[in-house]
């Protein structure tokens, strides 16, 4: 931009000798004085037939002014005059100089303030502070005039009014070096501007560089202004220190220091400034009792919170809605239900409305506490009070209704918002969850497709929910047909879609798609993570590739592809052991804890079980010492393990040192390790004692499953106890538990030995009926008996019968049969239980 000072036409120095001598350039002035005004203070215009243009030099409008300095306002009518025949003189030093002698008069401040808002305004570019600055500063040093701040704020005022915030933050600054104090009024400007603009941290700067000189600290409006901008941030501390420095407070600095104590969580100081606040007869208004009432409730003070809504409704001031709905919110996380619908009915009858917010709260925590009733209620109290409900309650309440075993109502209340258009993504997306796990995939696949019709995605969530439930179904076949629709729509599978489809292939056996689907995920773009890898590796383990599972992450290891965790190695270790190959299991936890990667309570616990079924329980031992010098606990399977494994060795005094030490250690047994003893008992012959854990068992609120029934009862049945024995298999046909082969082969073998040769038949009989195929030493058992009591015709024709349903007769069948052969012949042939 051109200098202002550039228009000067005579040197300085020539200028102010001029000035000093107060003579004109010529013989006589050719400006009018104030004594040519006529009496209406006009100006009387020279002739321009006689007036010669070029001796309107700037030179001598200035001494004219100088003539005028102590009568600001004649001054202004001669450069209004001189303004137009000169041409435009707000660039010149007769401008600044008309500036300053404006400044002169309180009476003419306003003028002076008005004429630098219209040259800024009007000057294209707007000239630069650091021009005008100069040039007002360099005027007054020449022209004899005190060098003052007030011009400068006028200059600050108009740059603020002309929106440039950044040239106010420079003329701020200026005055500041200039040693300057500007108006507080006007930096307060300034500083709204540039909050208005989010420069909340340039406001800071440029309040802190004017308390840095010492020149201005600002007054409340400052004090506002900079709280405000400290609580806009998060910063409530900020905004406190601020209020703590205001040498004069007033009710808006309580207000917004109160605020403050509320967001930094300190609820005595606000409490105690909301107390000074009406001490010292300010008013508090709703908005504060508000924001304290919500941090009360926030600390879990809802009893205060609800002093200040009674001392807040006394003072005349009503409760807000926020509040009313706040202290509802309190009362449902305390578990006070019944107080918040108190709250809420007080709201219906005497206000505030409720909003959705507090509808939302009520629906939320009814629908935690699992009362449909109330959360159908309040959805219909919102419909009649014409609220439209948002996604979240919308989906709230449908959840509500599919859970609560109504969900004829879910799915109405969803058709009913899905054609509305009120049901987004998500709420699909949830429904589509629900109607899959509950094995409705058409209901699920058609829902994709009405989406996809209504805009409404589907998206990859959408998709995976599909294609999971039909990996669970065992419907593989449609799952990937899904998924090769998921692709030609162009929706970019995650990790997840990969995750469950691969788990999928190999649940079902179905390794050729594995493959296909691991060679599209590594052709994809996507960043494939543990999770996925280590999917892949627990497929192979569960379908008895363990070799191959280990050889892949030995790959990707090498590779560096991703990070391989303790979960692919638990799944190796698993793996290994399910296929007998015990010391492979335990050369891949060496190769584990030699990488790096420590062992966690499931590695030891599926190592232990390993070493004890494989009958190394020295080193199943060793496991467990090493286990407790790494500090980590075992739990229940890891007792249940060593347990087991003490009891298939007969050693039955370690086994109950370890069930002795479990509830030691805070742990109580599951149904596993209650059978692990009772099975070791029985098979010492200790019937006493297994009888006493079945006790313990039913006192501990365990239910005995069949195999602890089985165990039981052959042990009882080899003591001849046969009452009893029946006595529990009565118990058990009324827990609702079905006899299975082996239940039925060890009463069988019980009777069989008592010659209890009708109670075998009707046990045949009833296995049958139960769908249960006998075995073929059920059949032996059976054919035996009726041999022996001559009927051989039925017999014979059992055995025809077990050839019908593909049992193959074995040499006792024959014995039976050819030889004649019964009784104390009959093989056990149960003890594996």
């Amino acid at each position: 931009m051109r200098s202002l000072l550039a228009f000067r036409k005579i040197p300085p120095p020539f200028l102010l000798r001029c000035l000093i001598h107060s003579k004109p350039f010529c013989s006589q002035s050719r400006f009018s004085t104030e004594s040519d005004n006529p009496v209406n203070g006009s100006v009387l215009l020279p002739n321009p037939s006689t007036t010669n243009p070029e001796e309107k030099d700037e030179s001598r409008v200035i001494h004219v002014l100088l003539d005028r300095r102590n009568n600001p306002e004649s001054a202004l009518r001669f450069y209004n005059w001189a303004k137009p025949w000169r041409g435009s003189f707000e660039v010149s030093e007769a401008f600044f100089l008309l500036i300053h002698i404006l400044i002169t008069s309180p009476e003419s401040h306003g003028l002076a303030r008005d004429l630098l808002q219209r040259y800024v305004s009007s000057t294209n570019p707007t000239p630069t502070p650091k021009v005008l600055v100069s040039s007002l500063v360099e005027s007054a040093k020449s022209f004899d005039f005190e060098v003052k701040s007030l011009p400068l704020s006028y200059l600050l005022n108009a740059y603020t009014k002309e929106r440039r915030i950044d040239y106010a933050v420079e003329c701020i600054n200026l005055m500041l070096e200039l040693g300057l104090a500007p108006y507080v009024r006007y930096v307060n400007n300034t500083l709204s501007g540039l909050m208005r603009r989010n420069m909340i941290k340039e406001a800071k700067e440029v309040y802190s560089k004017m308390v840095a000189t010492g020149l201005v600290a600002g007054d409340k409006a400052t004090a506002h202004l900079l709280m405000r901008a400290s609580l806009r941030e998060e910063k409530p501390e900020e905004a406190l220190e601020v209020f703590r420095g205001a040498v004069e407070r007033d009710g808006l600095l309580y207000s917004l220091a109160i605020q403050a104590c509320c967001k930094s969580v300190d609820l005595g100081m606000g409490v105690g400034l909301l107390r000074e606040m009406k001490e010292k007869g300010f008013c508090v208004g709703q908005e504060t009792y508000t924001s304290v009432i919500v941090a009360l409730v926030k600390g879990d003070k809802v009893e205060e919170a609800v002093r200040l809504k009674d001392e807040m409704v006394s003072d005349g001031i009503p409760m807000s809605v926020i509040a009313a709905t706040s202290l509802i919110k309190g009362y449902c996380k305390n578990g006070e239900l019944g107080r918040a619908l108190d709250m809420f009915y007080q709201m219906e009858k005497e206000g505030p409305c409720p909003n959705r917010v507090t509808f939302s709260v009520l629906i939320e925590w009814f629908s935690k506490n699992g009362e449909m009733e109330k959360v159908l209620e309040f959805y219909k109290k919102m419909e009649a009070l014409g609220i439209t409900p948002s996604g979240f309650q919308v989906h709230s309440v449908i959840q509500v209704c599919l859970k609560g075993q109504r969900p004829e109502e879910g799915l109405r209340l969803f058709e009913e918002y899905f054609e509305t258009g009120v049901a987004n993504i998500f709420i699909c997306n949830s429904m589509l969850s629900w109607l899959c796990k509950q094995g409705k995939i058409d209901e699920a696949k058609d829902l994709l497709r009405k989406m996809e019709s209504r805009g409404l995605g589907p998206n990859v969530v959408s998709y995976n929910n599909v294609m999971l439930a039909l990996c669970r179904n065992k419907r593989l076949d449609l799952a990937l047909t899904v998924f090769s629709e998921m692709l030609e729509k162009d929706i970019k599978p995650n990790d997840y879609t990969y995750s469950t489809l691969i788990d999928g292939c190999f649940k079902n056996h179905d390794f050729h798609n594995a493959w296909e689907v691991i060679a599209q995920m590594n052709s994809s773009s996507i960043e494939v993570n543990e999770v996925v890898y280590h999917t892949v590796i627990n497929g192979l383990c569960k379908a008895g590739q363990t070799s191959k599972a280990k050889e892949m992450l030995e790959d990707l290891m090498r590779e560096n592809r991703v990070c391989i965790g303790c979960m692919s190695y638990n799944s190796i270790i698993d793996g290994f052991i399910k296929e007998s190959k015990m010391d492979s299991a335990v050369a891949a936890y060496r190769e584990m804890c030699g990488n790096g990667i420590s062992p966690n309570v499931v590695t030891y616990t599926c190592m232990m079980d390993g070493l004890c079924k494989n009958s190394r329980m020295d080193q199943a031992l060793e496991m467990r010492k090493e286990m407790k010098n790494k500090g980590l606990k075992l739990d229940i399977p890891a007792y249940g393990a060593l347990i087991d494994g003490f009891c298939k060795k007969g050693n039955m005094k370690s086994a109950s040192a370890l069930f002795s030490e479990l509830f030691k250690e805070g742990l109580n047994p599951n149904e596993a390790v209650y059978n692990s003893l009772i099975s070791g008992f029985r098979n010492l012959g200790n019937m006493e004692a297994a009888l006493d854990l079945y006790k313990k068992m039913l006192k501990d609120g365990l239910k005995c499953d069949l195999r602890t029934y089985t165990t039981l009862v052959d042990g009882l049945l080899k003591e001849g106890n046969l009452i009893m024995a029946f006595g529990l298999y009565t118990e058990m046909q009324g827990e609702g538990i079905v006899a299975d082969e082996f239940m039925s082969s060890v009463i069988v073998n019980g009777l069989s030995k008592m010659g209890k040769f009708v109670e075998v038949v009707k046990m045949f009989e009833e296995m049958k009926k139960n769908d249960v195929t006998p075995n073929v030493f059920i059949y032996n058992a059976v054919i035996a008996g009726h041999f022996k009591e001559g009927n051989l015709d039925e017999a014979f024709r059992l055995h025809d019968e077990m050839l019908d349903k593909g049992l193959v007769p074995d040499g006792v069948t024959f014995d039976i049969l050819v030889r004649g052969k019964y009784g104390e012949s009959q093989p056990i042939g149960v003890e594996s239980l």
